[in-house]
């Protein structure tokens, strides 16, 4: 591992850049840093101005370049045992510890490190690096990069999403839909449930549904599937309601998620559960009480990584890493919605998923040096 690999490594990871707070700061930074070799960035900003996505271009404004992206925010810290401050790097026994290290700020900062190399290399094709904000809560800022990308940029040949991989090659992953479903019940006395409907026992009653739902895929998965578990899952993050022991509750609400193999429609979940809600939870509530609703909204999306293991991009990371094996990952990215937008698209990047949103989060410094062999090799590859 470098020392500026390092040095760039401890430098994004010292940005708080957890979803709920702003990514400009580290944004901010990486421009001046850019400008300072003479790269001009562009950003994409949310709504608010509170968040921005960036992208830049090193190289000549030619088609045929990679795109190296990668996410900014990272997942909260609260309530983990760290043993150390989880924004300033810590190096012990061949590892860098800190949040973010492994998901995903190593790969971007490899990048930077290398950038006077790129700039040394005479590259024919350029490299185009792409930072988004709110991968982590649901993929929101990245939509509105890739399309100003794809707008803007000389077409590029692939793009790598530098999730943490093991620098393997990853052909596919799986979609991720987020859900809330909120009901409200008809409040009466514990003692007479003939009188009302408790939000949360028929909240209670849809999970169960959605557990089940969940279990029948299990049950007819296909074994031959690479995923990790071989069939889309459905699952319950978050439950709340109620407000004392001898009352109906009026409010109850969940958070939930579908996480789709490829080829399986996440909206025919959604279908059968609110067919489910119309056709039989709302009548019998409405025997009782017209009041009562169940209302199901979707927060966010991703699509899923299809497999395209002879596509450019897939070809290009095969060769860059000597490796011809291919893999698949059950958890959701960036690189379906590069891939929506008719971009050929892998992942591969340093650390392991294993590591991901672990309190003492950690990269091995020899994935750290392999992510820097294999950026070097792509940099000749642009060159010649």
């Amino acid at each position: 591992m470098e020392p500026r690999s390092k040095e760039m490594i401890a430098r994004l990871v010292s940005f708080d850049t957890v979803s709920s707070r702003s990514n400009l700061a580290l944004i901010d930074w990486v421009r001046d840093y850019l400008d300072g070799y003479g790269i001009e960035s562009r950003l994409v900003p949310n709504a608010e101005g509170t968040k921005a996505n960036l992208f830049a271009s090193i190289g000549p404004a030619a088609e045929g370049g990679v795109v190296l992206s990668a996410h900014t925010d990272v997942v909260p810290v609260d309530g983990q045992p760290w043993d150390s401050d989880p924004f300033t790097v810590v190096e012990r026994d061949g590892r860098l510890y800190g949040r973010g290290t492994a998901d995903m700020k190593s790969f971007p900062a490899v990048a930077l490190a290398l950038l006077p190399e790129m700039l040394e290399a005479g590259l024919k094709r350029p490299v185009h690096l792409a930072l988004s904000y709110d991968e982590e809560v649901g993929c929101f800022g990245a939509p509105d990069m890739i399309r100003r990308m794809a707008a803007e940029l000389p077409r590029p040949s692939a793009v790598i999403v530098g999730e943490p991989t093991s620098m393997r090659t990853v052909v596919a992953h799986k979609g991720t839909y987020a859900l809330r479903t909120t009901v409200t019940g008809h409040e009466a006395h514990s003692s007479q449930l003939h009188r009302g409907v408790s939000a949360v026992m028929t909240a209670a009653r849809l999970v169960g549904f959605i557990a089940d739902m969940t279990a029948q895929n299990a049950a007819a998965a296909d074994p031959a599937s690479p995923f990790e578990p071989p069939y889309t899952t459905l699952h319950v993050g978050t439950f709340a309601g109620g407000t004392a022991l001898n009352i109906m509750a009026r409010h109850a609400e969940f958070l939930w998620d579908i996480r789709p193999v490829t080829g399986d429609d996440w909206s025919r979940y959604l279908a059968r559960f609110e067919a489910y809600c119309r056709d039989v939870v709302l009548p019998e509530m409405h025997r009782i009480a017209p009041d009562c609703t169940i209302r199901t909204e979707v927060l966010a999306g991703a699509p899923g990584l299809n497999p395209d293991p002879d596509g450019e991009a897939a070809c290009l990371v095969r060769s860059l890493t000597g490796r011809n094996d291919t893999a698949v990952v059950p958890y959701g990215a960036e690189a379906g919605q590069f891939q929506e937008a008719g971009f050929s698209t892998v992942m591969c990047g340093p650390g392991s998923i294993d590591q991901a949103h672990q309190p003492n989060e950690f990269i091995e410094t020899t994935q750290v040096a392999a992510c820097e062999r294999f950026l070097r090799s792509l940099v000749r590859r642009l060159a010649a």
